[in-house]
C-alpha cells in the first residue's frame, strides 16, 4: 500500500468522494479547472482543508488557475480504487438488501454486486436486477469458484454476527456492515459499519436541538 494512503487521515478520506463528485458536476458545466475555493464554498469546507486533502494525495493547483478537472477526477477515482472492480456477495435479501442490488451506482465506484444470499428457499433461483439470489448454504461453493473477498451485510440484527462468522470462516477480507450493531471480526478484516438508523438518531437529535 502507498506510504500516502497509510497517512491519509479517515475525515480526509470521507471528503474526497465529495469533492469526486464536484470536479464531475463541474466537468458537466464544461469548466476545465476549478479551484479549492470554489469546492470549499460549494461543499461547505474551508478552502485550507480542501487544498490540505489534496495534497495528501499529490494533487497541486496551479496558482490563479486551480486544479485541472480532468485530472481531480483521474486522480481521486484511481487513488479510491473507484477505476478498479471490485465483486462482492451480498447477505440478507431484504427491503435494504434488495434496494443495494437494484443500484446500479454502485458499478460507477468500483463495487459490483455478483450474487446474494438468503435463509429463505423461497428466494433461491430469482434474480433481482439480473443479479442472483441463491440459499445461504451455496456461499462457500460459490465463494470458492469466484474469489469474492468483499461480504455486505444486510441481514437482520439477531443473524448479523452468525453471518459474519460464515464470512469470518469463509476468509472474506472486509465486510460492508448495514446492521445497526457492531460485528466482532479478527484485526485483519475490514468492517466499514454504515447504520441508516445512527444517521437517523443523529439528524434527529439536531433537529430538536435547532427548533
Amino acid at each position: 500500500m502507498d506510504s500516502t494512503q497509510l497517512h491519509l487521515p479517515e475525515p480526509a478520506l470521507r471528503r474526497l468522494p465529495w469533492y469526486l463528485s464536484y470536479a464531475k458536476l463541474a466537468l458537466e458545466r464544461g469548466e476545465t479547472t476549478v479551484s479549492s475555493t470554489q469546492i470549499a464554498k460549494d461543499i461547505g469546507v474551508e478552502a485550507s482543508m480542501v487544498a490540505k486533502d489534496l495534497s495528501y494525495i499529490n494533487v497541486t493547483g496551479k496558482t490563479r488557475v486551480g486544479y485541472s478537472t480532468f485530472t481531480l477526477i483521474e486522480v481521486i477515482e484511481t487513488f479510491l480504487g473507484f477505476t478498479e472492480t471490485h465483486k462482492a456477495f451480498l447477505f440478507g435479501v431484504g427491503r435494504l438488501g434488495g434496494a443495494l442490488l437494484q443500484d446500479n451506482g454502485l458499478r460507477q465506484f468500483g463495487l459490483e454486486i455478483i450474487a446474494a444470499f438468503d435463509v429463505k428457499f423461497e428466494l433461491a433461483g430469482t434474480n433481482i436486477n439480473h443479479i442472483p439470489i441463491h440459499y445461504i448454504d451455496r456461499m462457500n461453493e460459490l465463494r470458492q469458484q469466484t474469489g469474492v473477498d468483499i461480504g455486505i451485510l444486510t441481514v437482520p440484527i439477531n443473524q448479523a454476527q452468525e453471518v459474519a462468522d460464515m464470512m469470518i470462516q469463509a476468509d472474506f477480507k472486509a465486510i460492508w456492515n448495514f446492521t445497526p450493531i457492531r460485528i466482532r471480526v479478527p484485526n485483519n478484516i475490514v468492517v466499514q459499519n454504515t447504520s441508516i438508523y445512527a444517521h437517523l438518531a443523529v439528524m434527529f437529535n439536531r433537529l430538536r436541538m435547532n427548533p
